[in-house]
This record gives C-alpha cells, sequence and structure tokens, in this order.
C-alpha cells in the first residue's frame, strides 16, 4: 500500500494525528540541529522551496533556496555544518494551523503556519522566523 493509499483510507481525526506527529517530527529535528535527520522527511524526488512572502502574494517564482531531490537537501545539510559559523543560541519552532487542503493526484496538500523563535546567550528570546510550510 502506497503512502498515498494509506492516507486515503485515513478517517479526518486519524489524519490529522498523523499530520501533527509528523510536523511535530520534522521540527524537533531542527530545534536539536539534527540536520542530517532533516532530508529523511522527503521523498527522492522532492522539491523543497523557499519563497519570500512578498514573491509568493506576487505570484512570484523567485525562491531564496531552492532544492528539487532528497540528494539536494543532503548537500544543503553539508554546506551548513561546514560553512556555518554562529554565536551559540537555542531555535525553537511552533507549528500551528495545520490544514488539510486536498488532494492533487497523489498528493495531499497541507499547509501549516509557523513561528520560529531564537534565544541567543544573555539576551532576550525574539521571533527568528514566522511563515508558512
Amino acid at each position: 500500500m502506497t503512502a498515498a493509499e494509506r492516507y486515503l483510507n485515513m478517517s479526518a481525526g486519524e489524519l490529522r494525528l498523523e499530520l501533527e506527529a509528523l510536523y511535530a517530527d520534522y521540527a524537533a529535528a531542527l530545534d536539536e540541529e539534527r540536520f542530517e535527520d532533516w532530508p529523511a522527511f522527503f521523498t527522492e524526488d522532492c522539491t523543497y522551496k523557499i519563497v519570500p512572502r512578498e514573491n509568493f502574494e506576487r505570484g512570484l517564482p523567485l525562491a531564496t533556496w531552492l532544492s528539487e531531490s532528497r540528494n539536494n537537501l543532503h548537500d544543503r545539510v553539508v554546506a551548513i555544518r561546514k560553512t556555518m559559523v554562529y554565536a551559540p543560541r537555542y531555535v525553537r519552532r511552533l507549528v500551528t494551523g495545520i490544514r488539510v487542503l486536498g488532494w492533487e493526484g497523489d498528493a495531499l496538500q497541507v499547509r501549516a503556519n509557523y513561528l520560529a523563535l531564537e534565544t541567543l546567550t544573555d539576551e532576550i528570546t525574539r521571533v527568528f522566523n514566522t511563515g508558512q510550510y
């Protein structure tokens, strides 16, 4: 049974619980800096892109980050580990408002809001980023 078939056979409640667990595991991997685990949340043939709100609202395709496969995501993790230099910090992501938008073929369309908070040593916590998954 494919993942799509499994999800199609779930009740709305079961599907919501499954999605909440998925988003919680995804956020935890990033919050705990287990970046090497992050690509496993995607299929081999995937598209991951970060589009600024202004571009999204205007229907402009320009993304600040575009990866078109899980291997591209692995490459990004290697780049982050080898090139990122920053002060010690804690980042925590909160995911809310998970909504199932429907099916497009065998792909389930889901949208959720996120808020990333950043705390640096001896500084107050600030909003680091907010947006939609």
